[in-house]
């Protein structure tokens, strides 16, 4: 066994995690629970792919070892100059399996996984704008299609001339929104438009949006909470609906997402003559009551993210530059160039995004330094 290190030390605290993982996701009891279920595979696989890595990274030290104990002891020259080969070729590996294991250590993005709603607005720029917003469009569809992603196209309201004033389409695929995200902020073109007859430069800009897909929440109402009552129910109704208490009131406390205040939820159903069927509708009632609201700070949340991702348009609010009289793109945030601008307006762009996930792993390793 290679000696430790600090690496080593940090996969094998992790290597028994693993082992309980792999025998809780075969447990009967959680697989019944699936939102436990899910959570435990996700982290299956993940811990998975660290713990090959282990079985390389020690693979890799105890041959360095071995070749460095030949070439001590041995006397038999093959012998020693297939230790030098291997002592070499395994020297030259472990900085990369040491790099690509303190990436795999860094903690992930729990949304990386999710898939993305994309959004794309014509900004400054007129015809040109929407013009070069069809371009963005098609870009991302021409590299959702070579990664093998499904891209549906949920909303679009075309332009004048071409190209659209706004499209939103929907990604689904592995690993979406962590590749993606990088995506969101102002892209701004240089060009000479089309639609320009004296060939005049023009700047324009396009905003993209990019949100992960939102959990499938449930409405979980704790039965024990609710208060019931029942009455007799007014009206018309013949016998049964007035003599009976089959009317059915309920109260129950709901913590306000929003403004985390409980507030008392009432629901009166008197809709049967059966008092256990208008408990039931009384519980259908309160949970869609409770989804609405859900649902609308889900919205709420989706709103501000997405005006925290992107400016209404303005050119000076890039983040990234196509000049095709250069024939270019510039991404000013970590500085990026790429000279093949039809090649990445095709959907080459994989690239520009390996090197923003190279530029906020840095960041991340920074802050989990090993």
């Amino acid at each position: 066994m290679p000696e430790k290190n600090s690496i080593l030390e940090k996969l094998d605290g992790l290597e028994a995690r693993f082992l309980e993982v792999s025998t809780l996701i075969t447990d009967p009891d959680v697989i019944s629970d699936q939102q436990r279920y899910v959570k435990l595979t996700k982290e299956y696989k993940d811990l998975g792919d660290i713990m090959d890595a282990r079985k390389r990274y020690i693979k890799c030290l105890t041959t360095i070892s071995e070749a460095k104990d030949i070439l001590t002891n041995e006397t038999d020259q093959e012998m020693k100059e297939m230790a030098r080969l291997e002592l070499s070729e395994n020297e030259e590996l472990l900085p990369n399996l040491e790099e690509e294991i303190k990436l795999l250590l860094v903690p992930k993005d729990p949304e990386d996984d999710k898939n993305v709603q994309m959004e794309i607005r014509a900004g400054a720029g007129g015809d040109e704008a929407a013009l070069f917003a069809g371009d963005i469009f098609n870009m991302y569809k021409r590299y959702c299609d070579k990664k093998g992603w499904n891209l549906s196209i949920t909303s679009v309201s075309e332009g004048t001339v071409g190209g659209f004033k706004e499209i939103d389409f929907a990604v689904a695929g592995t690993g979406v929104y962590g590749i993606l995200k990088y995506e969101s902020g102002v892209h701004r073109v240089q060009r000479v438009p089309s639609t320009d007859t004296q060939g005049r430069m023009q700047t324009s800009a396009a905003t993209v949006a990019v949100l992960p897909e939102a959990d499938k929440f449930e409405v979980n109402i704790n039965e024990g909470d609710i208060k019931w009552d029942t009455f007799r129910s007014s009206g018309a109704g013949g016998q049964n609906v007035n003599k009976v208490e089959s009317g059915v009131r309920l109260r129950y406390p709901w913590k306000n997402p929003n403004t985390g205040e409980v507030e008392e939820i009432l629901i009166e159903c008197t809709e049967t003559r059966d008092q256990p069927k208008n408990k039931e509708r009384a519980l259908s009632r309160l949970r869609t009551f409770i989804y609405d609201r859900e649902h609308q700070k889900y919205v709420n949340d989706i709103a501000s993210r997405r005006k925290s991702l992107v400016s209404t348009g303005d050119r000076s609010a890039k983040i990234r530059t196509y000049n095709y009289p250069q024939g270019r793109v510039t991404d000013h945030r970590i500085g990026f160039t790429t000279h093949d601008l039809p090649g990445f307006m095709n959907g080459d762009i994989q690239d520009m995004i390996d090197a923003l996930t190279v530029a906020e792993n840095a960041e991340k390793l920074k802050e989990n330094e090993l």
